[in-house]
């Protein structure tokens, strides 16, 4: 099988630690989503799926049925999976078929839903989403009694399994009016359905900045995203966490479970006054070793690292020189001795004693670290590690 110039290692390790750490924030009998979309957040859905089921997570977070397809590729039969965005008409039979469970968000949807649960002769799995604020997606307050209604009456062939909402900027502390304002209105749902008879399987309104920071969002069940895979959320959750640990330096759980890597394709003797790469970007005040590496933005590496980033060969760090191309970039080794073809350099991740981060890039870049993450090509292998 022919190499791609790149790869991506998960560890296992560091996922595990993630989840423990995660269950200890949240409590015993909150159920984790993990939620993949984004071919998990760039972390790769086929390569990811397993290992979070090798944690203990039976349950999964999709933003289209597209992915759900992918998640079921992947997972064991005794995992579910949640389509939380767009689900269309034509589809939904296959989600019933299938039993992925899936947001509904207007209540025009749901007679559909029925039609759809009595031709496939199979209960359709749904879960209720409700407007609180964030004014993106959720039933308003007129159409939620109809639903319920709707959904009591047709409890042969529709399942209530979710009563739920969506925080508009959890991870921000300035943003906390917001959210308790969301949070509000949310136990005012609650006490409807309590008030109609219809309790659904699970509550869920927490991501990972509330899972996090607000212990008393996460109810039942919480969708965990970022945080799963080693991210904090913010720096405002991470140093709420720390104040509530008390600045533990062993508090500070979150892992990344992501390496990137290439390997080096050329080694360049530079003389003093020529110029690298294309342009006038950059030109060498001394003679110079330079090494090629065989990925640029094409493959996902930001433009934006260009004469700013660096990669970590012989785990020293060796700063770009020049523009990155859309399949090539350039760096600085003259001070890293005996380096050589072949040899490998991190482009994110720890290689001996050093480390680069995804916020070296995105600090960088503006990028968010999910944005930054999210557009990683599919094509680039990945594979789960100890």
């Amino acid at each position: 099988m022919v190499r791609h110039s790149s790869r991506i290692e998960l560890s296992q390790s560091s996922l595990k630690s993630n989840f423990n750490f995660i269950r200890k924030k949240v409590g015993p009998g909150v159920r984790i989503s993990s939620v993949v979309k984004a071919n998990a957040y760039g972390h790769g859905i086929h390569e990811f799926v397993p290992m979070a089921e090798k944690c203990g997570v039976e349950h999964f977070s999709v933003a289209s049925a597209f992915e759900a397809e992918e998640v079921l590729e992947a997972c064991s039969s005794d995992s579910s999976i949640m389509i939380m965005g767009i689900l269309y008409d034509q589809d939904i039979q296959w989600a019933i078929e299938n039993g992925i469970e899936f947001f509904v968000f207007n209540y025009d949807r749901l007679p559909l839903v029925l039609e759809k649960a009595k031709a496939a002769d199979k209960k359709a799995k749904v879960h209720i989403e409700v407007e609180t604020g964030a004014n993106r997606t959720g039933m308003n307050a007129r159409e939620v009694p109809k639903a319920l209604s709707f959904l009591k009456k047709n409890a042969r062939y529709i399942e209530f399994e979710g009563l739920c909402t969506h925080f508009g900027g959890a991870e921000s502390l300035s943003n906390k009016f917001k959210i308790d304002s969301q949070h509000r209105k949310f136990k005012e749902f609650i006490k409807l359905c309590k008030g109609r008879g219809m309790r659904p399987n699970h509550y869920h309104i927490a991501c990972s900045a509330a899972a996090l920071a607000y212990p008393e969002t996460t109810y039942d069940m919480v969708r965990i995203g970022v945080a799963q895979y080693g991210f904090w959320p913010s720096p405002d959750i991470f140093y709420m966490h720390l104040q509530s640990t008390g600045n533990s330096a062993n508090s500070t759980s979150l892992k990344r479970i992501f390496t990137w890597k290439t390997d080096v394709m050329d080694i360049r003797d530079v003389d003093e006054g020529e110029f690298i790469g294309y342009g006038t970007a950059f030109q060498a005040i001394r003679d110079m070793k330079v090494a090629v590496l065989p990925l640029g933005y094409s493959n996902g590496y930001p433009r934006a690292q260009s004469n700013r980033g660096h990669v970590l060969i012989h785990g020293k760090k060796a700063p770009i020189t020049g523009l990155i191309n859309m399949n090539l970039f350039m760096v600085d080794v003259s001070h890293i001795k005996e380096v050589k073809v072949g040899d490998e350099a991190v482009l994110v991740g720890r290689q001996k004693n050093n480390t680069i981060n995804v916020s070296s890039f995105t600090d960088v870049t503006r990028l968010l670290n999910n944005e930054m993450l999210s557009r990683l090509p599919a094509a680039i292998p990945r594979k789960a590690v100890r």
